[in-house]
């Protein structure tokens, strides 16, 4: 499966009596019926640790990009409107600002790293706590409560695989308990984030800013209202998108089916 295609569904599994595995591209497995293709005997892969450093690398870009305004300083360098440069705009800094990780994981564990290195305070809210030698290797602090970390934060940087439990995860409630000047990053699954709130909370400037590498639908339609709004960064779901990292998890997903045809064990098999 590339891009969630061929959908997965009765019928095709129905029309295909050898099928013996799917090897699905990528980390997240939300779109795939895990109990419709157990009963069909069939087995699944993903390919969850090689996505994680360019997704990583992704969510400090959007960071970046948003808190120093590089795409609105992009267009105002090229507009022909553009006469000279206002000495009054102006980003934020990175350095010293402190960095909401939801779900500390193999990809939200390399974003503290990189955060480290820019010298940003670290908090952290997972469903485990890390060890404390990890914690105190990119000195982050666990906050056991979502909403402790939601008020402290002026960037929260969403982590998570899209489960029912972090379906709407981001809503109007949380939203409003993020400050003001606050930054929302999502390189995660757009359902993790209610997109109505969203929009009411950029446009009531409730938060300052969002940066998202994914959304819901993706495409957006091309009348959405996040679209339109100056204070919103959106990337095509491009966090896994370098040359070596896509072939990489071609290698890995040609591997899990060939282990799967000779009834090897399968590498990155879903259980």
């Amino acid at each position: 499966m590339w891009y969630h295609k061929p959908v997965i569904n009765e019928e095709l599994l129905q029309s295909l009596p050898n099928l013996k595995i799917v090897a699905n591209s990528g980390v997240g497995i939300d779109h795939l019926d895990l109990k419709l293709l157990s009963s069909y005997g069939v087995k699944l892969s993903n390919t969850p640790f090689i996505v994680s450093t360019d997704t990583a690398d992704m969510g400090m870009a959007l960071m970046l990009a948003s808190s120093r305004r590089l795409v609105e300083g992009y267009q105002m360098a090229v507009s022909p409107d553009t006469e000279y440069f206002p000495a009054d705009w102006l980003g934020d800094e990175l350095s010293g600002a402190t960095l909401g990780i939801v779900g500390m994981g193999t990809i939200g564990y390399k974003v503290a790293k990189r955060a480290k290195a820019f010298e940003m305070k670290i908090l952290y809210h997972n469903r485990n706590q890390r060890n404390k030698d990890e914690e105190s290797a990119v000195g982050a602090i666990y906050c056991k409560k979502i909403d402790d970390l939601l008020q402290r934060s002026d960037f929260v940087l969403l982590s998570v695989n899209l489960t029912p439990q972090t379906h709407k995860l981001i809503g109007k409630r949380e939203l409003e308990l993020m400050k003001p000047t606050a930054t929302l990053i999502n390189i995660s699954r757009g359902l993790v984030v209610d997109q109505d709130a969203l929009v009411e909370a950029l446009q009531n400037k409730v938060i300052k800013a969002a940066a998202l590498d994914v959304t819901y639908p993706e495409p957006l339609p091309r009348d959405h209202p996040l679209l339109k709004l100056k204070n919103v960064i959106i990337t095509p779901h491009i966090g896994s998108a370098t040359k070596k990292t896509r072939r990489l998890m071609m290698e890995n997903m040609i591997e899990s089916i060939q282990a799967g045809l000779t009834g090897l064990p399968i590498p990155n098999e879903v259980l």
